[in-house]
Order: structure tokens, then C-alpha cells, then sequence
């Protein structure tokens, strides 16, 4: 019994190290809301009359925001959609377009989720611009002489963040959750000591209030949504980070300590609103701190906003790196940044590209208010996303009773649709800008796919059957010793690298290996179900590696364990022969010739083979082949 109770205990250390861990990457977006949320309710493009009805109402809006959006969808139903533990919008794809095979399903699925992910990098170079702003004009209400100092300073932390990133988050890390957990606390007691002083607010937690607000004030309640939806931003960073914590410590942190203490800060703002009126609404987050607090209270909501930046940066890294294992993205350099953890890498062209993006935002909007407008379009459109997949997880897979199922369903799209209606009518303030990133990068993505697709079908069309050619080239070419590995992206034919090795060199070598990397369905493979092979005749073995779309693949370190293609592999005696595409753009049924040279530009852009795979320098041939698409 004693060993029974020590067990329980190492698991009740292990997850609570993981809730505090969780705390301060996955809750830092959805946690440095209080900034600014509640003033651009009252105070940004639809300002509210500041009177007890407007009050109550946000603040009962506010709850009951979270806890549909948040605690029910998110954390209750869509967190046990794990593809093998691995969450996110590419994940839920993966998932999804794996089981439901019926082609009408599949392609309006993949279009959904590949828009998700192309809002998502819409998203994570606002919220970035919008925390580290909105934290540091903290200094402006503590110091109004400094207010001069707010956008240079903001733009001098957001590139000393994207300037760390190459070195790894892996130490500054460790100092991630006490941080988030100070703040929380923080913002938990500071609005608690205003709620002391008008304890009227905590009506507030009735729906009544939110449901009279839209019976009073219709036009004003659905133009605030837009808003209001601002205390949710960050609710699919839960889905998103559910890989790195797994589900229960984040679901735990949440109900448990990060929804109390943001509910707790509201309700403190909207207290002092009662106390102090319009004059509170310069900043009612930092107004709930005593003078001699505002400055302290600055640094810490700085580090807050800087940890919520992080955050996305590095799930732009995860979902780009999902993306290219899944054939979205052209291969990108990838830099792995911890020895120990799988999950901590750098992509130095998107950070770059989001740090230009992001400093280029606070220069343009000048204020956290202006780039408000602009912040929750990324969200309802990727939330709404979400609802739709949902929908045919619940009904396609999980099967649920549809007595269950659309009542839950029909909450979800009324709350979405509303809160994505009410941002529409944000495009011209600046909400054009997530929209006009989305589509960018939706046109790349599914360029890159489509051309991918019609590059292989032309090759598949080109290519002669492998049984023929190992009969006929065995008879005719001179056979030298070692290993020629030849890298294909169909598992099928002769690849064109081989062709023209042999009509250029007329030699094959003694073991000739045709291998094709595929990625799979899953985020990690069994490695002991990692390879196909089949041995062809005459010392041809076609090979095909499986790896989840979560593994980088290594080549030369899986063919040392292979040991079914003849004798073990020596890599001073194998040599890599890779096929090197160039694409002639024609007028050929497939894509649009614009799309056509987009893909031929991707993929003369996209980084080789042979660091993708890690292939010895010293061991590779590239042969050149032109293709028409």
C-alpha cells in the first residue's frame, strides 16, 4: 500500500510540474487579454456608455465566453480530438482526412484546415505586437512623460525576442511559469481588492445580464462582441500546445487557477468602472494598481506579453514544421535547438519574415487600440474553422447521436458566427490585414500542394515500369561495387535520377536501393514499423521509410539498421543520387499559369534534399531533369 501511495504521489509532482510548466507557455496569449479587452469594450471603435447595464453585461459576457468557447468546446470536447497526442488545426486535419476517405468530405475538409492554419500566421504576427504594445503603454500611464518612448521601446523588445530565438527557449523556459504564475496571481489579487470595494459586481456572473444587455442595447451588444471576443484570444493555443503538456495538466491549470484569476481581474476592472467612471478607462488594468505599483506592475505585464509572444512564435515553428512534413510548405531549413526536446526547433526564414511583419504592425497602427481592430479576425475566423471540423469529428467519427450532437453544435456556430460577424464589420479599421496574410498564405500552401500533386502525375506518367528496366539494363551496363541509393518521391517506376545516371554514365553498382521517405497520418511511427521493402532482382531493393509528420527524418542513420537489402550499409562505400526538378510553366490543364511559375519559383527556393534528409555532403550526385506542369 505504501509503494501505491508513492506512485500516486510522483504522478501528482509530475502533474503539477506540468500544469505550472503549461502555465506559463499556453495561457501567456488568453492571459495578457486583461491589457486591454475590457477598455477596447468601452473605449475602442463602438465606445459603451459607462452605466450599470453596459457593465454588467460585458463582464457576464466576458464568463460566459469563456466558459462556452474556452471550457466547453476547447477543453471539454475538442482536447480529446488527439491525433496520438498531438493537437492543432493540421493535427485535427490529419486525423480527419485520414478516416473520412469519401472524396467530397476530404477535399472541404483540407481547404478548412489549411485556411486555419494560413489565419494562424495571421494571428501570430498580431498577437506578438498587440501584447508587447498594450504592456508597455503601461509606462505611459505611470510616467506621462515617457509617453513619447511607448513605440520605440515596444519595436526594441520585439526585436531583442525574435533575436533569442536562434539560441533556443529551452533556458529561458525554466523561468517561463513562475513568471505567468506571479502575474496571474497578481492580476488575481489586484482585481479581488477592487471587487472588495463593489461586491454589486459579482451579479455580473448571471447570463441574465449578457441576455439583457442584447434585449436593451441590441445593435451596441452585437458591435461590443467584437470586443468581447478578445478575452478568448488564445483559446486554440490550448488545442495547439496539448502535444507538449498532454491534456489533463492544462485542463487542471485552466478550471483551476488561470480562469479564476482572469475572472477575478474582470470583475476588478468593472468594479472600478462602477467607482470611477470614464476616467478609469485610460487603462483600467493598470488603474486597479496603487501609484507606487503602476511601474512594477509594468515589468511584469512586459514579461507576460513578451512569454505570449513566445508562445506563438514557437508554435509558428511547430505548425510550419507540420506543414512541411504533411506537403503544404516547400522543405525549409530547421534548426533543432534542444538536444533533449523534440518539439524545441528554429526556422530561420519565418522568424525573420515574422519579426519584419510584426515591427512593421507597431510602426503602422502606433497603438494596442488601433491593432485591436485588426486582432479578432484571425480568431473567430480560425475558431469558426474549428466548429466545422468539429462537426464532422462529432457526426463522421465519434459518431454521437445527433440528439447530442446539433444541439452542442448549433451553441458553438451561433457563439462563433456571432463573434466572427461582429469583427467583419472591423475590415476597414484594419481587420483587412489578418485577412489579406490568410489569403497570402493560403495561395502558397495550396499552390505548393496542388503543384506537388501534378508534379508527381507527370513523373508517374513519364516513368517505366521498374521489372522491365532491371531486365534490360542489368544485360547492357557494367556493374561497379557499392551501394547507389537513389532518392524518389513516388514508390513507383524507375526514378529519373537512375535513368540518366545510366544513359550518362552507362554503370550501375552492385546493390542499387530505389527509396522513397513517406510521411504518415500520425504525428510519431513505430520505428519498428518504420520500413517497407521489396527486393526487385539483380541487386535492386526498393525501400520505403515511414515517419510522422511530428519526426524529422534521417536517412543515413535509418539505413544502418536495415538489414534485409544484403550486407550492412558503409556510408564511405554508398552514394546518393537525388533528381534535381526544373519546371517549365505551360499551358497544360492543372494550375493557372501564374500558380504554375509560383510553384516553379518554390520550389527552385526550397532548401535541397540533402540537408532536409541529412545526407553526407561528401556522398552526393545531383542530376538535373527538366518537367512540364
Amino acid at each position: 500500500m505504501p509503494l501505491a501511495t508513492e506512485a500516486h504521489g510522483h504522478q501528482h509532482d509530475g502533474m503539477l510540474k506540468l500544469a505550472v510548466a503549461a502555465i506559463g507557455i499556453v495561457f501567456g496569449d488568453i492571459g495578457t487579454s486583461p491589457l486591454y479587452a475590457f477598455r477596447e469594450t468601452f473605449a475602442g471603435h463602438h465606445p459603451l456608455a459607462v452605466d450599470a447595464m453596459h457593465i454588467m453585461g460585458v463582464i457576464s459576457l466576458m464568463f460566459w465566453s469563456m466558459m462556452i468557447v474556452v471550457t466547453l468546446k476547447y477543453v471539454t470536447i475538442i482536447m480529446r480530438a488527439d491525433n496520438k497526442g498531438e493537437g492543432g488545426s493540421l493535427a485535427l486535419l490529419a486525423l480527419l482526412s485520414g478516416k473520412t476517405r469519401t472524396r467530397y468530405w476530404s477535399k472541404s475538409i483540407i481547404v478548412l484546415g489549411v485556411f486555419a492554419t494560413a489565419l494562424f500566421y495571421g494571428d501570430s504576427m498580431i498577437t506578438p505586437a498587440m501584447s508587447v504594445l498594450s504592456a508597455v503603454e503601461g509606462v505611459a500611464i505611470a510616467a506621462p512623460s515617457f509617453k513619447g518612448v511607448v513605440v520605440p521601446l515596444a519595436v526594441m523588445i520585439l526585436i531583442g525576442l525574435f533575436w533569442i530565438q536562434r539560441s533556443g527557449t529551452a533556458r529561458v523556459g525554466a523561468f517561463f511559469g513562475p513568471i505567468m504564475l506571479l502575474y496571474f496571481a497578481t492580476i488575481a489579487v489586484l482585481g479581488l481588492i477592487s471587487v472588495a470595494a463593489t461586491p454589486g459586481v459579482l451579479w455580473a456572473f448571471s447570463p441574465h445580464y449578457a441576455v439583457n444587455f442584447f434585449m436593451i442595447d441590441p445593435l451596441a451588444a452585437f458591435l461590443a462582441l467584437g470586443s468581447v471576443v478578445l478575452a478568448v484570444t488564445g483559446a486554440e493555443a490550448l488545442y495547439a500546445d496539448m502535444g507538449h503538456f498532454g491534456r489533463r495538466p492544462i485542463r487542471a491549470s485552466w478550471l483551476w487557477f488561470v480562469l479564476p484569476a482572469l475572472m477575478a481581474n474582470y470583475m476588478g476592472q468593472g468594479a472600478l468602472l462602477f467607482r470611477e467612471g470614464r476616467a478609469a478607462l485610460e487603462s483600467p488594468f493598470y488603474m486597479l494598481a496603487p501609484d507606487a505599483l503602476q511601474l512594477p506592475l509594468v515589468v511584469l505585464a512586459t514579461m507576460a506579453a513578451v512569454i505570449a509572444s513566445q508562445a506563438v512564435i514557437s508554435g509558428a515553428f511547430s505548425v510550419t514544421h507540420q506543414a512541411i512534413q504533411l506537403g503544404f510548405v516547400p522543405r525549409l531549413k530547421i534548426e533543432h535547438t534542444s538536444a533533449a526536446t523534440v518539439g524545441q526547433i528554429y526556422i530561420p526564414i519565418v522568424n525573420w519574415a515574422l519579426m519584419i511583419m510584426v515591427i512593421l504592425l507597431v510602426l503602422f497602427f502606433q497603438s494596442s487600440s488601433n491593432i485591436a481592430s485588426a486582432y479578432g479576425i484571425a480568431v473567430t475566423g480560425a475558431m469558426t474553422i474549428d466548429t466545422c471540423l468539429l462537426t464532422v469529428l462529432l457526426l463522421r467519427l465519434w459518431n454521437w447521436p445527433r440528439y447530442a450532437a446539433l444541439p452542442l453544435l448549433a451553441l458553438f456556430f451561433l457563439v462563433d458566427g456571432a463573434y466572427l460577424a461582429a469583427n467583419l464589420t472591423k475590415v476597414p479599421d484594419g481587420g483587412w490585414f489578418p485577412l489579406l496574410v490568410g489569403f497570402v498564405i493560403f495561395t502558397l500552401l495550396t499552390t505548393w500542394s496542388k503543384g506537388r500533386q501534378l508534379m508527381m502525375a507527370r513523373m508517374r506518367e513519364a516513368a517505366m515500369p521498374i521489372k522491365v528496366f532491371v531486365q534490360s539494363a542489368v544485360g547492357s551496363a557494367t556493374r561497379v561495387p557499392g551501394t547507389a541509393v537513389f532518392m524518389t518521391s513516388t514508390p513507383e517506376g524507375v526514378p529519373p535520377a537512375l535513368l540518366h545516371n545510366l544513359k550518362h554514365n552507362k554503370v550501375l553498382h552492385d546493390r542499387v536501393i530505389l527509396l522513397t521517405v513517406r510521411v504518415m497520418e500520425y504525428p510519431y511511427f513505430p520505428s519498428e514499423d518504420r520500413f517497407l521493402q521489396e527486393d526487385l532482382g539483380q541487386g535492386f531493393y526498393r525501400v520505403i521509410l515511414r515517419y510522422g509528420f511530428m519526426e524529422d527524418p534521417d536517412v543515413p542513420a535509418c539505413l544502418k539498421l536495415l538489414h534485409s537489402c544484403g550486407e550492412e550499409f558503409k556510408m564511405m562505400d554508398t552514394s546518393f543520387f537525388l533528381s534535381r526538378q526544373t519546371l517549365l510553366a505551360s499551358e497544360r490543364p492543372g494550375m493557372a499559369l501564374w500558380r504554375e511559375k509560383l510553384f516553379a519559383w518554390m520550389l527552385r527556393n526550397a532548401e535541397s534534399a540533402m540537408e532536409f534528409f541529412r545526407l553526407p555532403t561528401n556522398r552526393v550526385v545531383e542530376l538535373g531533369s527538366q518537367i512540364e506542369i
